[in-house]
């Protein structure tokens, strides 16, 4: 059991980025190993890793399609026992694959499993055999019963091209009993016993890796997101732990008046809360067998969580869950009867807007005539519309066979309302209710009634939060010892740190962003305000490296003022990179982790020429450069660098003078 108090200096990277002498054209778990040696020479004593679950073609580890099942991408297939008799096909592999800048997601992941499949093809006798009960595979099985679902999902999948299972003829919709019978039938058994067994392989080698890691004195620390896919196997074996009409995201900013749909479903706090939050404290428990502490996904969420309709494609309308309603009866009481709260919670749309959408458009009007028939329904003789039952959302609007500007017109209009009615008669405000058609046409005393009920309503809904993010945390914390560190970014409700603070759990400080807002100049905060119970972190991996920020994007002459060398330069050099982390690994927080970008910039030998290039993710971008980035060289050329070795330890020496001082 490694010290969870000690103040720790670690390093953050991606299991694929991994390079070794070992590697199959990508990082893997086994390559663990020798960081961890190499981590241990240099002092660090925390290796922060991406999740590492199971995406499918999908590059973003975020993405997930299993709570549980492991990537088959970080893999080593040389150390699986049956790959003995296929060495030359894996150097093949590894010769194809190995010499690339950033790593092939796509070909390498297809690579790999096309050579797991032949292997089990050949060796699936015995495989079989061990897969019942008393041999090593069954017992596995047993220990790991999720992997049922997992395999199934995934071998469905494959039968039926990848498609998303709502596009599957079969089985869309399957019981408990289903997938047991599932299970059963050799027709089936077959093809998911492949999966069960690359899963077998997987935990197998993990597990080697974080003991290794562990005896060195390391803390390994993992990563759990919050949400899943909506084409995962537990969204699809488990609907009961999800609202799957319901779409997590962001709500608007004034740099995204749209908000962000990120198009993964909504947890069932309610259902998950009546089961003791099992489904989770079992998800922690399974991930507390490889690691000793865990970055918590967007901790924000398992207080309130923003959802929007699956119905549209924007956030516009969304609403926090949980949250107060206001009810009809509210709204009556307050002198607004039924055609009012019309008005206020149903898009209207003016014949003259439409008109005005087309302008002198040869045909104008019958393009009007058109939209009219598909979407609207008229309010008796008024020139005034309402959207038919038919439109859903703004997917409906966009697949309509009408004219673009007509269609932009609908867009906007459906967005335009004061009050979402989510269930009859249940409201709650939109995120812009002030700015909407509705809400600037009711008289001074109707906005003063309204918005009184909306703050009454806000006020109510931290409340929620505060009782919903508690609990969860709570049964989170006592599914493990694992040290649990959330990120608290973005726009947070007083009620996140005071419940993280109140459970010991520790936030996160990404230096760029950590300053005194609301003062005049937005100062940094100097390191030595840092709490003790949080991460310290100059970049991460949805930001720029240090150098990228220092050379293109900070606030440098501000920045310098809290440095205890404040005449650098302002080109990045590995003296600008040591004055910067030293003062960072001198701050108060229990740990203080970098990229290792971050770290390989003490050394002039690993700058890039373009340190864009050194990126892990670039946010709303998709790409096949996100989320391969790799080491630029092997870790045991890494270690014969004796410039960033000494420069890494003296870091490590200022993280344990901390240790010393605090005992």
């Amino acid at each position: 059991m490694v010290d969870q108090n000690k103040p720790r200096l670690g390093i953050a990277v991606p299991v694929g980025a991994l390079r070794t002498a070992d590697n199959e054209g990508v990082g893997d778990f086994l390559s663990l190993i020798p960081l961890g040696n190499w981590c241990a020479s240099l002092g660090i004593t925390l290796i922060q890793l991406l999740p590492v679950n199971d995406t499918g073609f999908q590059s973003s580890p975020y993405s997930a399609l299993t709570a549980y099942g492991l990537h088959p991408l970080y893999l080593r297939l040389s150390a699986i026992p049956e790959a003995s008799r296929y060495t030359k096909e894996i150097r093949a592999l590894k010769e194809k694959y190995d010499s690339q800048h950033r790593f092939l997601y796509g070909a390498v992941q297809d690579a790999k499993i096309a050579l797991l499949r032949t292997i089990y093809s050949d060796e699936k006798e015995g495989i079989q055999k061990r897969s019942v009960a008393g041999g090593d595979i069954g017992e596995w099985i047993t220990t790991n019963p999720w992997v049922i679902e997992y395999a199934l999902f995934r071998s469905l999948k494959d039968r039926h091209g990848g498609r998303h299972w709502k596009e599957w003829p079969e089985f869309q919709q399957v019981e408990k009993e289903a997938l047991l019978s599932l299970w059963e039938n050799p027709a089936y058994r077959e093809e998911a016993l492949f999966w069960v067994w690359v899963q077998f392989n997987l935990d197998k080698q993990f597990r080697e890796a974080a003991r290794a890691v562990r005896n060195l004195g390391i803390m390994l620390k993992g990563d759990l997101p919050i949400l899943l896919n909506e084409d995962s196997c537990d969204v699809w074996a488990h609907p009961e732990y999800f609202f799957r009409e319901l779409s997590a995201g962001a709500p608007p900013m004034p740099m995204e008046p749209a908000g962000q749909n990120w198009g993964f479903p909504v947890y069932n706090w309610e259902h998950h809360a009546r089961e003791g939050f099992r489904w989770w404290k079992e998800r922690v428990r399974h991930a507390s067998t490889y690691y000793d502490a865990y970055r918590l996904d967007h901790v924000l969420g398992f207080f309130r969580l923003w959802a929007t309709s699956v119905f549209d494609e924007t956030a516009a309308l969304g609403r926090f869950l949980p949250s107060e309603p206001i009810f009809r009866t509210e709204l009556e009481q307050r002198g607004f009867d039924g055609g009012r709260i019309r008005w206020l919670s149903e898009p209207h749309v003016p014949t003259q807007e439409l008109r005005n959408a087309v302008g002198d458009l040869p045909q104008a009007e019958a393009e009007v005539r058109k939209v009219c028939a598909l979407a609207l329904e008229q309010i008796g003789q008024e020139p005034l519309w309402l959207f038919k039952k038919t439109i859903r959302g703004e997917r409906d609007l966009k697949n309509l066979d009408i004219n673009e500007s007509l269609r932009t017109c609908l867009l906007g209009a459906w967005k335009n309302r004061t009050l979402l009615e989510y269930e009859p008669g249940v409201f709650v405000p939109t995120w812009t209710y002030w700015d909407t058609r509705a809400f600037t046409s009711l008289s001074d005393e109707e906005r003063w009634k309204l918005d009184t009920l909306i703050q009454e309503k806000r006020r109510a809904s931290e409340k929620l939060w505060e009782q919903q993010g508690r609990a969860i945390l709570s049964a989170l914390k006592e599914a493990s010892s694992m040290v649990i560190c959330a990120e608290d970014l973005g726009a947070i409700p007083d009620c996140v740190p005071v419940v993280l603070e109140e459970l010991g759990i520790l936030s996160l400080k990404i230096v760029r962003w950590t300053r005194k807002w609301n003062e005049w100049g937005e100062p940094y905060i100097p390191f030595e305000q840092y709490p003790e119970r949080a991460v310290c972190t100059p970049a991460v991996h949805d930001t720029s490296t240090l150098r990228q920020w220092w050379e293109a994007e900070a606030d440098r002459e501000a920045f310098k003022r809290i440095l205890k060398d404040p005449d650098l330069p302002d080109t990045y050099t590995p003296q600008v990179a040591f004055a910067i982390l030293r003062d960072c690994a001198a701050s108060p927080a229990r740990f203080v982790i970098f990229q290792i970008q971050d770290l390989l910039h003490l050394s002039g030998r690993w700058y890039t020429k373009d340190p864009g290039e050194e990126r892990i993710n670039i946010p709303g971008t998709v790409s096949s450069f996100n989320w391969t980035y790799r080491l630029p060289a092997p870790i045991e050329v890494l270690a014969e660098d004796t410039v960033l070795s000494e420069a890494v330890r003296a870091l490590a020496e200022i993280r344990d003078s901390r240790f010393l001082n605090k005992k």
